[in-house]
């Protein structure tokens, strides 16, 4: 039997867990020599490390899987932001933070696409130099935030595209595909991120979103007060751990019209009510901002919920001029109260093709 076989055969004696004195003696080996064999079966998946320094335990993964309760209640570390790799991250935590590991399938798939796509953002978007991460479960809520000190998402987007302020940031972000980096990145991260959570929050500079899945809404706050300005961004992102949920039923709530469609992410959904200017919308300017971008999609969906009345230039400028414009684009309107579904459906009329225009 060599080596290492010899040490898990020990921890399986001992009833699941090893200490690296226990190695030295069963070897007769030194400490420093005993620590060089446990990191080969620790990064080889053989053994998972409880603990940190000297008083570090070691345990076969089955006897991890089922004690969990020798695990503390959550990850934490800051990592220097050189050279930093999502999937290097993600490695360390899964294997000093098992219980994540132990989920259901369909919860797992989340938390790691989450979990990357927003890491990958804090490394390659942030200017920080440093990002925190924490993951933790308690109450079966799996929670992970990751922390950055940079230049914020926000001011980022606001600069890159030369918008005038951080709420159109944040109203160009909720639509999908804005990336600062559009060589490399999709744009997508946030937007699929934003849909497959619970509850997805972003804070930077005073400005906290709110993306509440459970309660369907969104929601958007100015932070006042300097101790309420986060200095870079912060993103937390909450998931239930009995949720039923997939990742791909997301995917495909927003890609593909059809079974025949190869748009791959063609979909999005548009909050009106986050586009107000003192809770009216009423100009063709205010719904030019709403439609800036859209081009890029074939499918949107208008949501007009807690919208109380719109003026006929904003929906003549969506619902007929836009349509026109972009006659390959499916236009949707949903959650209209009386008020709104009377102007959308007058603009319609005067749309000679409102018969690709659905009302619900």
């Amino acid at each position: 039997m060599d080596t290492k076989n010899r040490i898990l055969e020990e921890a399986k004696r001992l009833g699941g867990m090893i200490k690296t004195v226990d190695v030295t003696a069963l070897l007769g080996v030194s400490r420093q020599y005993a620590s060089i064999l446990i990191a080969g079966l620790v990064s080889g998946g053989k053994l998972v490390k409880v603990g940190s320094t000297r008083g570090a335990r070691y345990a076969l993964p089955e006897f991890a899987i089922s004690h969990l309760d020798i695990f503390p209640s959550q990850f934490t570390k800051i990592y220097r932001n050189a050279a930093l790799e999502e999937h290097k991250v993600l490695d360390e935590v899964e294997s000093r933070f098992p219980i994540v590991v132990n989920q259901p399938e369909n919860v797992r798939s989340i938390f790691t696409y989450a979990f990357s796509e927003m890491l990958n953002n804090a490394i390659e978007h942030s200017e920080s130099e440093k990002v925190s991460v924490e993951v933790s479960v308690r109450e079966k809520r799996l929670t992970f935030i990751i922390n950055d000190f940079g230049v914020g998402v926000f001011r980022n987007i606001m600069r890159q595209r030369h918008l005038t302020s951080e709420l159109e940031a944040i109203q160009d972000l909720l639509k999908g595909k804005t990336t600062t980096m559009p060589k490399s990145h999709s744009g997508e991260g946030i937007f699929f991120t934003s849909k497959v959570v619970d509850a997805f929050v972003l804070e930077s500079y005073g400005y906290r979103l709110t993306v509440d899945n459970r309660a369907e809404d969104i929601f958007l706050e100015e932070l006042k007060g300097k101790g309420n300005r986060k200095q870079g961004t912060r993103v937390t992102c909450t998931l239930s751990t009995d949720t039923k949920s997939h990742l791909n039923d997301v995917f495909r709530r927003y890609a593909n019209l059809d079974d025949e469609s190869d748009y791959g992410f063609d979909k999005t959904e548009i909050l009106v009510k986050l586009y107000a200017v003192g809770g009216v919308h009423i100009s063709r300017s205010q719904a030019r901002r709403i439609l800036s971008g859209l081009e890029k999609f074939r499918f949107i969906v208008f949501d007009f919920d807690k919208v109380s009345v719109i003026g006929q230039a904003f929906a003549d400028e969506i619902f007929r001029v836009f349509h026109e414009k972009h006659p390959d684009i499916r236009l949707e309107a949903t959650n209209m109260n009386d008020a709104v579904r009377f102007m959308v459906e007058r603009v319609e009329g005067n749309n000679p093709r409102s018969q690709d225009i659905f009302m619900k």
